[in-house]
């Protein structure tokens, strides 16, 4: 008696307006759908509320599926039960603003830098999945897998189609920066995705290697320069120090 009851009211809460901005991002005949709902009586009016609400909510779920997929991380990894003890922010910038992925939605770079195995690709990962989870298209590649990617296209002729496809993403992550070296036609290719993200969307790198020391990684002391004028103009830095995780939890003792 009280679910009917609790029902009802519902039901007559429901507005044409409400249903109409359900149907917004569904590939509905706007006119048609109007003059249905116009002659809807109330419990009618509350089961398409109810049936444009599943909808949408399962085109949701599978979008972020589809990104999350599309992304290509090496593993699953979430920020549940991440050890941030290893992980030194800005003064004016932690960890609210990191998860809440405002640096994203303003374009800005993150450098992930500091010693090995403290967590920096399960912190990178962990945020590219959260964005996924909101919407946002994300691309993982390690920064050899990367270069060796846009290499190939340069030899197919189809580099601008591959730089194109990379550059749908709001959040490019490039993992493990300077651990393989990169030669000079590499570095260029790299710098293109780099120059051509800057403030157009943000990336996120991981590496061991002090800025000091990336004009080894591109084998050109002014690209490494004009990298990082880029980044740290609309970037931040969080420095990772510690003992490696995978040393502290290994088998061989």
């Amino acid at each position: 008696m009280n679910t009917t009851t609790n029902t009802r009211k519902t039901t007559n809460r429901t507005t044409r307006e409400h249903v109409m901005s359900l149907a917004r991002n569904l590939p509905l005949t706007k006119s048609v759908l109007a003059s249905k709902i116009d002659a809807a009586t109330p419990g009618q009016l509350g089961f398409l509320a109810d049936l444009f609400q599943a909808e949408n909510k399962s085109r949701e779920r599978s979008r972020r599926e589809r990104l999350t997929r599309q992304a290509a991380f090496p593993q699953p990894k979430d920020l549940d039960g991440y050890d941030w003890s290893m992980a030194s922010f800005p003064a004016d910038w932690g960890r609210q603003q990191l998860t809440s992925l405002e640096f994203v939605h303003a374009a800005e770079d993150l450098v992930l830098y500091g010693d090995v195995g403290c967590g920096k690709t399960h912190l990178a990962i962990a945020i590219g999945r959260l964005a996924c989870t909101q919407g946002i298209p994300t691309r993982f590649f390690t920064a050899s897998s990367l270069v060796m990617r846009l290499r190939n296209a340069s030899a197919e002729q189809r580099l601008d189609k591959e730089l194109a496809a990379i550059g749908k993403a709001e959040l490019i992550i490039i993992d493990e920066l300077g651990y393989l070296p990169i030669d000079i036609e590499g570095a260029r290719l790299l710098f293109q995705i780099i120059a051509d993200s800057y403030e157009k969307r943000s990336l996120v790198f991981t590496s061991n290697l002090e800025f000091s020391r990336w004009a080894d990684v591109f084998g050109d002391g002014d690209m490494a320069a004009a990298v990082i004028d880029r980044i740290i103009h609309h970037g931040r830095i969080v420095r990772f120090h510690g003992e490696s995780y995978r040393n502290t939890h290994s088998l061989m003792k």
